[in-house]
């Protein structure tokens, strides 16, 4: 079956099942890499890119369900909000293996789109994704740095 989908801005035509999660998609048809495969159920969040600025765990979502809709991963040249939180990453030395990494990002520009001063709270309720390292404390301080400078404060 030929499926439309828009990835980071370009417009995709591909013959392929419809039931094929997007994450297959990104990573064996596209070449797509940086969005990771973790676990298979959607637990731990190492898949997540943005569908219409909601972060979605792509290793379920059948792309069939994403015909019209907008998907960011994070190779897509970044907006204010990722450029942001990249920066405040570096800042904070958020990763150490990385591996969830993007995930987490994505995750993040996602909450920030939705709260652009988020608290502890909003965090703790709206990044699910998994850490391997432990890094949560310093992914915190990033995300918070992110949205103190989107919002044109110093942290």
């Amino acid at each position: 079956m030929n499926t439309n989908l828009t990835i980071n801005g370009q417009r995709h035509s591909l013959d392929i099942e419809p039931e094929t999660p997007l994450l297959w998609v990104l990573r064996d048809e596209l070449g797509l890499t940086g969005t990771k495969f973790g676990c298979g159920v959607a637990s731990c969040g190492a898949c997540t890119v943005e569908v219409d600025g909601v972060a979605t765990r792509s290793c379920v979502m059948p792309i069939m369900a994403l015909e019209g809709k907008s998907i960011r991963t994070i190779e897509a040249e970044p907006d204010r909000i990722t450029a942001a939180l990249q920066a405040a990453w570096i800042e904070q030395q958020v990763p150490q293996c990385g591996y969830c990494q993007s995930g987490m990002i994505m995750a993040a520009a996602s909450l920030l789109r939705a709260k652009p001063r988020p608290t502890d709270a909003d965090i703790d309720a709206n990044i699910s994704n998994i850490c391997r390292c432990g890094t949560y404390q310093r992914i915190r301080a990033g995300i918070h740095l992110a949205a103190a400078q989107l919002n044109g404060a110093s942290a």
